[in-house]
């Protein structure tokens, strides 16, 4: 007597997700049509249509889809480094100092959404700026558990580095000054 296990095979929805995330990140929203979306999913036009409702709906589930990623990661980080506000921090820029040296490196995805998408009140753009928040009253928590003179001024600090990174690692060759934001970091969160 045999088992097989059923193995899950992804649905349609989560086959586009995946695509577009790859597209998306590598080529730009903007420049990758819906074709081929479905095209490198292997589905129909109309089961992207169903599942998301357009191409906007699409991009803020993609970029929910990468806030996820940053959460992960931050998930790893603090558990690595539990009540330790200032090592949290140092260990995300650590990070990030080695994602912004790898070939490939293409920056914030919801950064790189900003920028395509001007208009304040565009959809894509609102929601990326939201997820941007996110991430900024995290980096503003952890700072404000530590004794610094001036927790907005450390924060907007970190934050300009942290933009910085997303441009820089992408205009510079490897390890470019990208590699060099856990140092940096190190230095804003000693001052």
């Amino acid at each position: 007597m045999s088992s097989h296990k059923a193995v899950a095979r992804p649905c349609a929805a989560d086959k586009i997700r995946s695509s577009a995330r790859d597209l998306f990140y590598s080529q730009g929203i903007r420049a990758v049509g819906v074709d081929e979306i479905v095209h490198k999913a292997g589905v129909t036009k109309p089961s992207l249509y169903r599942a998301f409702d357009s191409k906007d709906g699409l991009t803020t589930a993609y970029l929910s889809d990468y806030q996820q990623e940053f959460w992960d990661r931050i998930a790893v980080i603090c558990h690595d480094h539990p009540d330790n506000p200032r090592a949290q921090l140092v260990a995300y820029f650590d990070g990030l100092a080695w994602r912004a040296s790898q070939p490939g490196y293409r920056g914030c995805a919801l950064t790189n959404a900003i920028v395509e998408y001007p208009e304040p009140e565009h959809p894509v753009r609102q929601e990326a700026a939201r997820l941007k928040q996110q991430i900024r009253e995290w980096v503003k928590q952890k700072v404000c558990a530590l004794s610094v003179s001036d927790p907005d001024l450390l924060t907007d600090g970190l934050i300009l580095l942290m933009e910085g990174t997303y441009g820089g690692g992408q205009v510079f060759r490897a390890p470019g000054p990208a590699a060099q934001v856990g140092k940096l970091a190190r230095l804003l969160l000693s001052s």
